[in-house]
């Protein structure tokens, strides 16, 4: 009867532990679900990796596409705030007026002319080059007049003020010192290159009044001009002299 009891005894403490193991194993799924589907609410739209949760892909999937959209809504308002370019001065010399835009290609056959006669003579002739470094130093006197003009004509941009005055007469000093040294053909040249490219950067640069079609008209004169005095000075070095210095000179 002692050992009958005995062994109830340790049958039912067993079948209390297996009770016990079975409803602890449940409590503790209930809970890892539980933690599981809280970790889902919680933290899948922070977690753009679906290898987190695979059991959960259709969640990650939905987090996943918002945040791309956000970042492409964020991209198209940014394309949207940049402003756009402004088109480069050049563009704008088919709005030049007719007659300003006839005028200023006329004006150019003084510089191109002179390289041009000695590469078809192939000679190099001062007096043409002394021609060409003159009309140079006389259309840096005419830019030094329209500053000074477009800055006394009233409800103009520019004001008559000493920044727009004096800036007239730089192109006019650069003038008649390329005059004063006008012995030496080749310094008086670079004189005048060097006049056209500082009063081209004041122009379209530091005071920049002046219509876009004008700048345009002013970038392709000082580019031609440039072009033909830097051919004038090497044909200096290749042609042989041929002619007077000066008009009225004798040979």
């Amino acid at each position: 009867m002692l050992h009958f009891i005995q062994r109830f005894s340790q049958a039912s403490s067993k079948v209390l532990k297996c009770a016990f193991t079975v409803r602890l194993g449940a409590c503790r799924r209930t809970d890892t679900l539980a933690l599981k589907t809280c970790l889902q609410q919680n933290l899948s739209p922070l977690c753009p990796r679906p290898w987190c949760f695979p059991s959960f892909p259709v969640c990650m999937s939905k987090a996943q596409c918002y945040h791309t959209s956000l970042c492409t809504l964020k991209k198209k308002q940014k394309q949207e705030v940049l402003p756009a370019r402004p088109p480069v001065t050049i563009t704008y010399l088919p709005e030049s007026p007719r007659p300003a835009l006839y005028i200023t290609l006329a004006g150019l056959i003084p510089f191109i002319a002179p390289p041009l006669i000695m590469v078809m003579t192939k000679s190099y002739i001062p007096v043409l080059a002394f021609a060409q470094m003159a009309y140079g130093a006389s259309f840096l006197s005419f830019l030094g007049g329209v500053r000074w003009g477009f800055a006394l004509t009233e409800g103009s941009p520019a004001k008559p003020d000493y920044l727009n005055l004096a800036n007239s007469i730089v192109p006019i000093v650069f003038s008649w010192f390329a005059f004063l040294i006008s012995e030496g053909l080749s310094e008086a040249i670079i004189t005048v290159i060097i006049g056209l490219g500082i009063a081209l950067h004041v122009e379209v640069f530091i005071l920049p009044h002046y219509p876009n079609w004008f700048k345009a008209l002013r970038i392709i004169v000082t580019l031609v001009a440039f072009f033909s005095f830097v051919i004038t000075l090497i044909l200096q070095d290749i042609y042989p002299e041929k002619g007077p210095k000066r008009p009225g000179q004798v040979e």
